[in-house]
């Protein structure tokens, strides 16, 4: 049973932003940071399934592609990448690219790569804050400039590029010929309501990603039966014992926890191994402290503030 505040590993990218916040007040005026790993703070515990990031764009990212399970496996590697992205900010004018506008063969796909024509054959599509993207391992895709995002992903580091804009980096042709599905992309399912609280934003075999908007100064139970990653998007509050505003972000395990809501309101991006959604996972404890004809115990109090 774990809940703890995450811990944050940095990563240092020529593309990435110099001004971080309202995410982090990390220092990147003299070295951009691009990414923002959020990791337990038990580095000596078991890695979770999932992998919660936080990416700042002042540049676009390579064109790429990450491998699904049965090609990681077929590698070496104990699982693929897919991942799922919801826009945080975008400048207008922001975009992404998801899949390629048309079905290439694998000699098409190689020429395309050679001669920097990807470029031109990917889906561009432009992003606004609040957007969602599911990207499955074997799509195709590339972040642009002027975004920040949250990531949720399996944990896995394995990129193989296509197109880097300029920056000379190696190009993985063989590779992404082999993982690649070179064509549109999957169909990308809506948000669906699951309650007034909770928005499934994607529920896939690998992960749910959920956005929950917590009213101004409520009481909620959160519970979980498995691991589950926490971002504060908007708002302030505590959960369990952790004061927690934007930016902050909270890992649980197999534990339950308590969230006092402050008087703006807080907004959460939660995510967990899927792949479906958890009925059980958000219980509205406003009600019952308010009733006028309720008489709490000290252990009850106890129990629903924690």
């Amino acid at each position: 049973m774990t809940i703890e505040h995450a811990s944050v590993e940095i990563a240092r990218k020529p593309w990435g932003r110099r001004d971080l916040r309202p995410w982090s007040s990390i220092d990147a005026s003299t070295d951009p940071v691009g990414e923002l790993w959020l990791e337990r703070t038990d580095k000596s515990a078991p890695n979770p399934a999932l992998l919660l990031k936080l990416l700042f764009t002042s540049q676009p990212l390579s064109i790429q592609v990450h491998p699904n399970d049965a090609f990681a496996r077929s590698i070496g590697l104990p699982n693929g990448k897919t991942e799922a992205w919801y826009i945080l900010s975008a400048l207008p004018g922001a975009r992404i690219a998801l899949g390629l506008n048309r079905h290439l063969t694998p000699q098409e796909l190689r020429a395309a790569i050679r001669d920097g024509s990807i470029a031109d054959l990917v889906q561009w599509r432009p992003v606004a804050q609040g957007d969602v993207i599911f990207v499955p391992g074997g799509t195709i895709h590339a972040i642009g400039a002027d975004i920040v995002l949250a990531e949720i992903q399996q944990r896995s580091d394995t990129t193989f590029r296509l197109f880097d804009f300029g920056r000379h980096r190696e190009l993985h042709e063989d590779s992404v010929v082999a993982a690649s599905e070179a064509g549109p992309p999957p169909t990308q399912p809506p948000p669906r309501r699951l309650t007034d609280a909770q928005l499934v934003l994607v529920a896939s075999s690998h992960f749910v990603f959920e956005r929950i908007d917590l009213r101004a100064n409520s009481l909620w139970g959160l519970q979980t039966d498995r691991e589950a990653w926490i971002l504060v998007i908007e708002g302030e509050g505590r959960i369990g014992r952790a004061k927690a505003t934007v930016g902050d972000a909270i890992f649980m395990e197999s534990d339950s926890a308590g969230i006092d809501v402050g008087s703006s309101g807080m907004s959460i991006l939660i995510a967990y191994p899927g792949p479906d959604p958890v009925a059980s996972l958000l219980q509205d404890r406003s009600e019952r402290m308010t009733q006028p004809t309720d008489v709490l115990s000290g252990s009850e109090i106890i129990e629903v503030l924690t």
